[in-house]
């Protein structure tokens, strides 16, 4: 039995925790940025074909107690550094720590780089080359106040890139976060579900993977391929299997639109990558004047805000215009709107029935759920708009 840390998206560590107890995964326990896990290695290689939610998946192979950065050195050197993988494959290591004592992380870098050297210098006459771009083993080490904990990144590049993204528009949503949100959502097909402000796709195609039963990491290589316990035998079978269980492309309730046609054609090109062209219906046409394509189900968006294109004065004039278009057109649907610009809550006019906090990479975002039906809005357009106008008053005089 091994243990392994599979990190996420700050916000899904529960969300993340469920999807790996799907997967087989034993004694979980999320906490802050992730879940430990135990199980076998294989169950190692299918958290990483399988997670939809994960961004990387850690392997722990060895932890000690320090009280000084010469301890960590030792901890690192005492490993068998050779039984894990070739002195011919690259290396690089990250250090991350909450609440140690440690005055400089990159000396402790540095000072395992060194240990991991030296032991293979011992045993094989040679050291292993340090890559910081693209190495073939991550070693990651992670410190609290008196414990350091050692890993083998098992995932290579994160789990979000899933090899499908031909194309990206100014401001991507990472992929396990999308996927995150329609679980949030508890979106899945045959409920219809539309994304007016569709961007480069991610929603559109995270969810039509879902509904295919496509393996997030179906066309991708991993960084367990480069250690020297790698089940080719184990590999092959599971994928064989992924690959069995996925549902021929046919067309799907997923629905996108965008006022942009240069937009559309990235997501186009993206959903050609993934081989999902036929699932998924796309429409140029804006959000404000968009109508819904079924009667009832999810709306999910992520429209842009202070850290992507529009201009603040320009966002403050458009959420009320948007919550009024969402009561008016779509009564009867529930949307869940992804924002960094906490204005957002204020601005729509909607009395939002859940906020969850989630991070976009560094970014601190709120997922607001807005369940839609005729009269939901608490205030009018009177008072949307006077919200516009304080929120504006208010960046001006700051």
């Amino acid at each position: 039995m091994e243990t392994f840390f599979a990190t996420c998206p700050r916000g899904l560590e529960r969300v993340l925790a469920a999807e790996l107890e799907t997967l087989g995964a034993r004694d979980l326990e999320p906490v802050d940025g992730g879940a430990a896990f135990a199980g076998d290695l294989g169950l190692g290689y299918t958290v990483n074909l399988e997670s939809r939610v994960a961004s990387r998946v850690l392997w722990r192979i060895g932890h000690a107690r320090y009280r000084s950065e010469h301890d960590i050195h030792d901890a690192a050197r005492a490993l068998a550094w050779p039984r894990f993988f070739d002195v011919s494959r690259s290396i690089r290591v990250n250090v991350s720590a909450i609440k140690s004592p440690v005055k400089s992380l990159d000396f402790v870098t540095l000072r395992i780089k060194d240990a991991v050297c030296d032991v293979f210098r011992a045993a094989c006459g040679k050291r292993p080359d340090v890559n910081t771009q693209s190495p073939d083993v991550r070693i990651h080490a992670f410190l609290t106040r008196d414990e350091v904990t050692f890993y083998l990144d098992t995932s290579g590049e994160a789990l979000f890139k899933r090899g499908w993204r031909a194309a990206a528009g100014e401001a991507p949503l990472r992929e396990n976060l999308a996927a995150g949100i329609l679980k949030l959502a508890g979106w899945s097909a045959p409920t219809p579900l539309y994304d007016p402000m569709c961007g480069s796709g991610t929603f559109l195609i995270e969810a039509a993977m879902m509904a295919l039963g496509v393996a997030p990491g179906a066309n991708r290589a991993f960084g367990f391929e480069k250690l020297a316990n790698f089940d080719a035998k184990k590999w092959k079978e599971l994928c064989d299997n992924a690959s069995a269980r996925r549902k021929p492309a046919t067309s799907l309730p997923i629905y996108g639109s965008d006022k942009s046609g240069k937009i559309l054609a990235l997501a186009r090109e993206n959903l050609l990558s993934a081989g999902l062209t036929d699932g998924v219906q796309l429409k140029q046409v804006d959000v404000l004047e968009a109508s819904p394509p079924a009667p009832t189900g999810i709306i999910v968006m992520n429209p842009p805000y202070g850290e992507r294109t529009a201009g603040e004065d320009e966002l403050a004039a458009f959420y009320p215009k948007l919550g009024d278009a969402l009561k008016r057109r779509f009564a009867g649907w529930t949307a869940y709107i992804l924002s960094a610009d906490l204005r957002l809550a204020k601005l729509i006019g909607l009395a939002a029935s859940r906020r969850t906090p989630l991070y976009n990479g560094p970014l601190e975002c709120r997922l607001f759920e807005y369940k839609l039906v005729a009269g939901s809005m608490r205030r009018g357009r009177s008072f949307a708009a006077k919200d516009a106008r304080d929120a504006k008053e208010n960046h001006n005089n700051s």
